[in-house]
């Protein structure tokens, strides 16, 4: 432990010299959530489905539509069966309280294969406004999430007759918190500090803010020692067996230093 406290000690010093040139004023508890989007297949009795995936948007449930970075390209859905999946998107959401709904913007390249014939596969909803899809997903700061998006291949496209196939879409979300978070408040405020989780020789950490907030985001489910290192004269503080659970912003409350 003594050996921690001396890497924290060097680290804290950096980011009091780092903080002092950029005089940042952010704010470290703003709600803020890292969101990843996969794609996964039911079996079809087709060779190929091709999907052009060109963007994934999420919307909050303030209604504001987000565009987070996407894995674009040809995607054969197939590829994605028996428990395989892919990630398609990733991002970072703020001020957002939930999930509402997922956007995926197709392009016009989207085909389906049958008996090694290739047909064009007609998306209108997809190419005017997109796949939309209804979730609920509740989110907590500093909590990684991910939602996996379920096609039914089988179901999903619609025969038109004379070789004209039409994507319909039938697509199941499966959302899972993947980590948890811990966050708490130092006092007195206003003083610059740096406050790490340490389990083992696993460490995450954060800086605490002006107002004397921290978030240790994107915490993985375990048994972590949180020391808050202070600036001089005030002295480090531990505290043990902080138990962060999936799906929970732990909070550990007010740390008084000294």
């Amino acid at each position: 432990m003594k050996n921690i406290k001396l890497v924290l000690c060097i680290i804290m010093m950096g980011f009091i010299i780092n903080s002092c040139k950029k005089n940042d004023t952010t704010t470290a508890t703003s709600t803020s959530t890292t969101y990843s989007v996969s794609m996964t297949d039911s079996p079809g009795p087709y060779d190929a489905v091709y999907i052009d995936l060109q963007g994934v948007e999420i919307t909050g449930n303030d209604g504001k539509a987000v565009l987070i970075n996407v894995h674009a390209g040809i995607y054969n859905l197939l590829n994605f069966t028996d428990g395989v999946d892919t990630l398609i998107a990733t991002g970072t959401l703020t001020g957002e309280a939930s999930v509402e709904q997922i956007r995926l913007i197709l392009g016009t390249n989207n085909s389906v294969v049958v008996n090694n014939v290739t047909y064009p596969l007609s998306t209108p909803s997809g190419d005017q406004s997109g796949l939309k899809l209804q979730v609920h997903q509740v989110l907590q700061s500093g909590v990684a999430y991910s939602v996996l998006l379920d096609f039914d291949a089988n179901a999903s496209i619609v025969d038109l007759g004379n070789g004209n196939y039409k994507l319909k879409p039938v697509i199941r979300t499966i959302e899972t918190a993947l980590t948890g978070a811990i966050k708490g408040t130092i006092s007195p405020i206003s003083t610059l500090a740096f406050v790490a989780a340490v389990s083992g020789n696993v460490t995450f950490d954060s800086n605490v803010s002006l107002t004397g907030g921290f978030l240790i985001e994107a915490v993985p489910a375990g048994t972590y020692t949180v020391i808050v290192t202070p600036a001089l004269p005030l002295h480090p503080d531990t505290i043990n067996n902080v138990v962060v659970t999936t799906g929970v912003t732990t909070d550990i409350g007010i740390v008084t230093l000294h």
